[in-house]
């Protein structure tokens, strides 16, 4: 196996936790701003039941309030009804005292109405509380939780990208370059495993001389194909360094 080969796998399979984290650091505080929208949501919510019952109550009140004007006005008119002079006088007070009742009565069945309304409309905010604490209480675990990742992701960050620098900084200067010119045109991968006489990324087969020079050759080889640097799994060392041969296949 060419020396800088083994090191490029190592290199690759660092970039590819570098890329993963960095945009799991990214997604973090979208997911907390969507979580928070979603809790806005819900306190919206139970404002609009607030909002509603408190208009219920308001009128309910207002009602209540005219029945008494109405009440206190009949009683008047009948004190005055008694000192009635005429007819006409006597039946002009029974006329006002039979508006006022209906007045009255017309209140009391809004007021009946408005209690029934009130009734779902008291549910709905009592419910509305509670779903607003339990979520309060989720989002908040939900929040302290993707907090305590984030610097988790940036911890392990810090340390692959300084454990990045000094093995980078190990590999031929040449080499090191391609690696990269080939990583930046192929989304990040630039080095995958051989197998079956195929490249496992761009998976297009190889000349029978050149997969037979790939598992002797002290060389780093490039897959006539797509450019990306070669190697056969069977000479790596350490096969826990090895790319999992989805993460390369899907970036052709």
């Amino acid at each position: 196996m060419a020396p800088d080969l083994q090191k490029l796998i190592h290199l690759q399979d660092l970039d590819l936790k570098i890329k993963q984290l960095r945009e799991e650091i990214s997604s973090l505080p979208k997911h907390i701003a969507t979580m928070e929208k979603t809790l806005e949501v819900h306190v919206r919510k139970l404002e609009a039941d607030q909002a509603a019952l408190a208009a219920n109550q308001r009128e309910r009140k207002k009602l209540e309030g005219e029945i008494q004007v109405q009440e206190s006005k009949t009683s008047k008119l009948k004190d005055q009804m008694m000192e009635a002079k005429t007819n006409e006088q006597y039946r002009a007070f029974q006329k006002e005292i039979e508006y006022c009742r209906d007045e009255i009565h017309k209140a009391e069945d809004r007021i009946l109405e408005l209690m029934a309304e009130s009734e779902p409309l008291e549910r709905n905010v009592r419910t509305a509380q509670a779903s607003l604490e339990v979520e309060k209480k989720k989002v908040e675990q939900e929040k302290q939780e993707a907090y305590r990742r984030t610097a988790e992701d940036k911890r392990q960050l810090e340390q692959m990208l300084s454990e990045r620098q000094q093995l980078a900084a190990k590999i031929t200067p040449k080499i090191y370059s391609a690696y990269e010119r080939i990583r930046a045109r192929r989304r990040g991968v630039a080095v995958a495993p051989a197998s079956d006489g195929r490249c496992s990324a761009c998976h297009l087969s190889l000349r029978p001389q050149f997969y037979q020079d790939l598992f002797t050759s002290e060389q780093v080889m490039f897959c006539e194909s797509c450019g990306r640097i070669l190697y056969c799994p069977d000479q790596v060392e350490n096969e826990g360094q090895l790319l999992p041969e989805q993460d390369v296949s899907s970036n052709s």
